[in-house]
């Protein structure tokens, strides 16, 4: 065993140490005064218990031990080297028969070793630590309860970055108690008083994203200007070092639920070795649905989107990411039905995700009106009957929950894109039809947060159009999972509705954004403007005929409606067909509403 020259230095230091306690144990079993007789006798054995110590130590690979990383694994294999060192040194010594040797010292020695070893790391890591916190360490607190500020602590343990100082609990009956030396100084809505008075700037969170009262204890925590931190995300872990380097605090985390518990098997079977078609792959939504479509191993990747540069960007990325799938990338508009059809005959996907929309509200709300039908509606019916042609066993259309008693056109065309995929349903018996209905998704094209993100890095103002208007958000990742999980369940032609958690006024959203780039509101003020053509200021999930039941996955529920009388598809597609290039505003929401009762004309 050829050692390198640190661990060789330690482990000679292990040596010294069982053997300073094999003296020691002498020393204690003839309290304090050894006769001459046991001095000449713990010399003649010293050796052997050296030597049994060594292949104790080798046997365990205590040797390898790095003593300034140290926890409770390396002292479980300490204790375990300690325990073999101290019964073959138990066995020499019977062995050798040596005369009136004190058995005691045998039971006393390993519980000195481990002693004296066990102080020795716990020294050298607790200075090394002290050194690294006092060259590089900045002081933060934690913010949580102590069950998880004791895992942050814990995390912390091998950053040299941050020295926890204190600790902020929600729960009062914890603040004075302190853990692993480090205080609870008060509650979330102290913070900024302990703030200042141990002169920290940054404050890491240790509650896990869904924890009750999360998003008011961070907004009370943000008033103190402090860095918001938290710690690695699992994924983050694992590409890192295995050392815990806390992050700045995202929207994300902010407004996180629990994960979302996906049905691997099911989900596997539906995608795994099979031809999956994307419409709409190069936009927010449809790039995370090839994403997670990609992890459970599809044969072929078909992926089509009108725009150039988004479906070269998800091509160098997907090829990057999954060298081993065969990728198919077309440039391809869902309004021209023949080459939506092509594509799908030349590949007979076995599932197709329907994500190409125009979605923005005032856009379509003004000059637009027909671009929103053309796309939204016949789009739809476009991709619904070319996956019913081609023989796909399953089709997905995202939806969302501005089709409930919509209030403008985007709203309208995407529920009288619902009503097509139904009648589609009703045609193509064989293929499997649903649609997903869901609120806005966090950091996607076209949505506020991009737009705040903007505003808040130009100095502002941040522009809200009303201070009681309210959305529900979910992550891009959460909404694609959910997307995948409602395609593998159901009957054809329902109506799936995700679970959004509780609404965020959107005031709430700008300050928490200002606050996570380290301003505050006097800094980056934030202004009105009056609600848009077309907004309300909150969205349904159901609309008023709407009812909803519950499936096996709790954040997916089915819309039950009293609508029974199916949409002329061919009819709806022949007005879309005939109408001008600028319609007459007026009669196109009116026929609209023919179509969608519940579109409310404003």
């Amino acid at each position: 065993m050829q050692l390198p020259r640190p661990a060789l230095v330690l482990f000679i230091a292990d040596l010294a140490l069982a053997l300073a306690a094999w003296w020691l144990a002498f020393w204690l079993r003839f309290n304090l005064d050894v006769p001459e007789e046991f001095v000449q006798l713990a010399q003649a054995s010293s050796s052997w218990c050296v030597f049994a110590y060594g292949a104790g130590f080798a046997f365990a690979r205590v040797y390898r031990q790095v003593w300034i990383y140290t926890g409770l694994p390396e002292l479980r294999q300490l204790v375990v080297g300690i325990a073999l060192g101290g019964i073959l040194t138990a066995a020499g010594i019977l062995m050798l028969r040596l005369p009136a040797f004190p058995r005691s010292v045998l039971l006393l020695q390993p519980l000195i070793a481990l002693v004296l070893m066990g102080a020795a790391r716990a020294v050298l890591r607790t200075l090394d630590e002290r050194r690294l916190v006092l060259k590089h360490g900045k002081p933060v607190l934690i913010l949580g309860m102590l069950q998880e500020a004791s895992d942050a602590l814990r995390a912390l343990k091998g950053s040299a970055q941050w020295q926890p100082v204190g600790i902020l609990s929600p729960q009062p009956a914890e603040v004075g108690r302190s853990l692993q030396s480090v205080r609870v100084w008060g509650t979330p809505a102290e913070t900024a008083r302990i703030a200042q008075s141990l002169a920290v700037q940054a404050l890491l969170v240790a509650s896990p994203p869904g924890a009750p009262g999360r998003r008011e204890m961070l907004l009370q925590a943000a008033d103190a200007g402090l860095a918001l931190l938290t710690l690695p995300r699992p994924d983050e872990w694992l590409k890192g070092d295995g050392v815990a380097v806390p992050r700045r605090l995202e929207l994300e985390d902010l407004l996180g639920r629990d994960p979302v518990q996906l049905d691997v098997a099911s989900l596997s079977g539906l995608l795994s070795g099979q031809t999956v078609l994307v419409t709409g792959a190069g936009g927010s939504i449809g790039s995370e649905l090839c994403r997670q479509v990609a992890r459970f191993g599809v044969r072929r990747l078909v992926c089509a989107d009108i725009s150039e540069f988004s479906i070269y960007q998800l091509e160098q990325e997907l090829r990057a990411a999954h060298p081993q799938m065969q990728g198919m990338y077309y440039t391809a508009n869902v309004r021209e039905p023949e080459r939506l059809l092509a594509i799908a005959n030349k590949h007979r996907p076995a599932v197709v995700f329907h994500a190409a929309a125009y979605k923005h509200v005032p856009l379509m709300e003004e000059l637009n009106e027909i671009e929103a039908l053309r796309t939204n509606v016949a789009g739809t019916w476009h991709a619904a009957r070319a996956a019913g042609v081609c023989g796909a066993g399953r089709f997905v259309m995202i939806s969302t929950d501005k089709a409930v008693n919509p209030t403008n056109v985007m709203g309208a065309s995407k529920r009288l894109a619902e009503l097509m995929v139904q009648s589609a349903a009703q045609g193509f018996p064989g293929t499997h039809y649903v649609s997903v209905r869901f609120g806005n998704v966090l950091g996607s094209s076209g949505s506020v947060v991009p737009l705040f993100t903007r505003q808040i890095a130009a100095g502002g103002p941040v522009t809200v159009t009303h201070p009681d208007i309210v959305r529900y958000f979910m992550t891009i990742a959460e909404a694609a999972q959910l997307v995948l999980q409602a395609g593998s369940m159901g009957r054809s032609g329902q109506i799936f509705v995700l679970d959004m958690g509780e609404p965020v006024k959107i005031i709430e959203l700008a300050r928490m954004m200002i606050r996570l780039s380290g301003k505050t509101e006097l800094e980056i003020p934030i202004s009105y403007t009056g609600l848009r053509p077309g907004e309300k200021l909150f969205e349904e999930l159901l609309a008023n005929d709407e009812t909803s039941v519950a499936t096996p996955h709790p954040k997916l529920r089915i819309a039950k409606t009293s609508r029974q009388a199916l949409t002329d598809a061919k009819a709806v597609l022949q007005w879309i067909a005939d109408a001008d290039p600028e319609p007459e505003d007026r009669a196109l929401r009116a026929w609209l509403r023919t179509l969608v009762p519940e579109y409310v004309l404003r």
